[in-house]
């Protein structure tokens, strides 16, 4: 009498990523920002931008209050005009000096005396004239001007407030070149070179962007105990604007692994192994333990997308059982 097919509960085979994506919440930043200021000081006279502009290259931003600054350009012309007149005079001194040593009428140490004066009447020129550039470069750093094309993300003073030198007044970005920045655990770190990542943004979550590690920070931040990490969107679209908060994912660069439950899982002492449902026969298929759970184990082998393999009792088969499918359910819904 023929044996009868064994009932077999089995499970449907589906691939999945070996590991699962980390994911980091982060901001969109622009990698070049700069912290603009008055290279003069003095009281804020007029404000030509707001938070939100964009500027070019050379474009008048803010103006201090010139008069100050123009009373010195005054003084330094002053001061130039009377070291020449008084050049002038030395070295008409020194001329006349040199006549009268050639005559023999003065004596050396006088003549030299008038030559010294001379020189030191010359260099003082030169004092004032660098003086006087001096404050007419002043004056014109009254005027501040974008170093660069870029938009405006912070104001940071007001018309009417009296700013020192170097004093930051404005922010501005280089909206060309886009970035994510996250913090990220320091268990994180290794992971980051060795996996792909993407950024979705919270704004347009089906429209993930290919991001690319670019900075990670030598030294983890004080009260986080996070590192802050640069990731660049070379291919940022236009939507993607500065300021936008998404989430950073890391997927590892590994192959497939199959997910089934741990109890498929034999081994007859030639290494791990699982039983493929081939028609009413069992195949017996080797396999590599990618990772082992108290649940779940995932592998590695001579599997495909869609097969059929015993999910419950397979030491009590054998090669060639002739089997009977009872029960069919998806790998990843057995516990």
């Amino acid at each position: 009498v023929a044996e009868a097919p064994k009932p077999i509960q089995v499970a449907e085979i589906h691939f999945a990523p070996a590991e699962q994506p980390r994911a980091f919440a982060g901001v969109i930043r622009a990698r070049r920002e700069a912290d603009i200021a008055f290279r003069a000081s003095g009281r804020i006279a007029t404000r030509q931008v707001d938070v939100g502009a964009t500027v070019t290259a050379g474009q008048e931003l803010a103006r201090i209050d010139p008069a100050d600054i123009a009373l010195s350009v005054r003084g330094a012309e002053a001061d130039l005009a009377a070291a020449e007149a008084e050049a002038r005079r030395a070295l008409a001194d020194a001329g006349r000096s040199r006549t009268l040593l050639a005559a023999g009428h003065v004596a050396a140490a006088f003549d030299e005396q008038r030559q010294t004066t001379a020189r030191s009447a010359e260099e003082r020129v030169a004092s004032a004239r660098a003086a006087l550039e001096l404050a007419r470069n002043r004056l014109d750093h009254t005027i501040l001007r974008a170093p660069s094309d870029g938009v405006i993300t912070a104001l940071l003073a007001e018309a009417g407030q009296v700013v020192g030198e170097g004093q930051v007044v404005m922010r501005m970005a280089d909206p060309t070149e886009r970035e994510v920045l996250v913090q990220v655990p320091e268990g994180a770190l290794p992971d980051l070179a060795a996996g792909r990542a993407e950024a979705v943004l919270w704004a347009r979550p089906g429209q993930p962007i290919a991001a690319h590690l670019r900075e990670v920070a030598p030294q983890a931040d004080a009260s986080l105990r996070t590192y802050a990490v640069r990731f660049s969107l070379p291919a940022a679209p236009d939507w993607a604007a500065l300021g936008m908060t998404g989430t950073v994912r890391l997927r590892a660069e590994s192959a497939p692994v199959a997910l089934l439950p741990a109890s498929a899982l034999l081994d007859r002492g030639q290494g791990p192994m699982v039983w493929k449902v081939q028609g009413s026969r069992l195949v017996a298929v080797p396999v590599e333990v990618a990772h082992l759970g108290e649940a779940r184990v995932a592998l590695r082998g001579a599997l495909a997308e869609g097969d059929k393999v015993v999910s419950l009792g397979p030491q009590l088969l054998d090669a060639g059982s002739e089997v009977r499918v009872v029960q069919t359910r998806a790998a990843a819904t057995l516990r």
